[in-house]
């Protein structure tokens, strides 16, 4: 090494990890720590982060497909397979051939799934109130406003 110090790298909500970040940097950062606290809350349920989605996705759409459920949690069709399989061979949610088209599958939770994403509710629900309760009252309508249109941005440049 060249025995020159080096700067400490800045905690997060400091330097370039706070305010005088980049937007995109910063939104990435509180998704990150976001995650690792869910995936946290969930671990003894042996529940990951993408099982609680998948289920959540489930139970607000019964009757979706895995290709739906793909779009809506933004994740792979394949990694969506993976976990559809898990829940599956778990008993916490099953598939059934559509009527409409016999190569679409519909989901639904099991009673065991269900119960299982009423207690992972209970528990994200903290989360979710300390991310509530974290923003200005006033602002939190705007912030979920300017969130939302972010996911339909056109970001390339063009």
């Amino acid at each position: 090494m060249s025995g020159k110090h080096q700067p400490p790298i800045p905690r997060p909500g400091e330097g370039k990890r706070g305010e005088a970040g980049y937007i995109g940097y910063l939104i990435r950062q509180a998704h990150n720590h976001t995650r690792l606290s869910l995936e946290r809350t969930l671990e003894d349920l042996e529940v990951t982060s993408p099982q609680f989605l998948v289920m959540t996705m489930v139970n607000a759409y019964p009757g979706v497909s895995s290709a739906d459920v793909a779009r809506l949690t933004m994740l792979t069709p394949q990694t969506i397979s993976l976990i559809v399989a898990n829940l599956e061979r778990g008993g916490r949610l099953v598939r059934e051939v559509s009527p409409e088209h016999a190569r679409v599958q519909r989901m639904s939770l099991t009673p065991e799934g269900a119960a299982l994403l009423a207690e992972c509710r209970k528990r994200t629900a903290r989360i979710e109130q300390k991310l509530a309760t974290s923003m200005p009252p006033d602002l939190e309508p705007a912030i979920r406003r300017w969130l939302a249109d972010v996911a339909t941005l056109d970001l390339s440049g063009q």
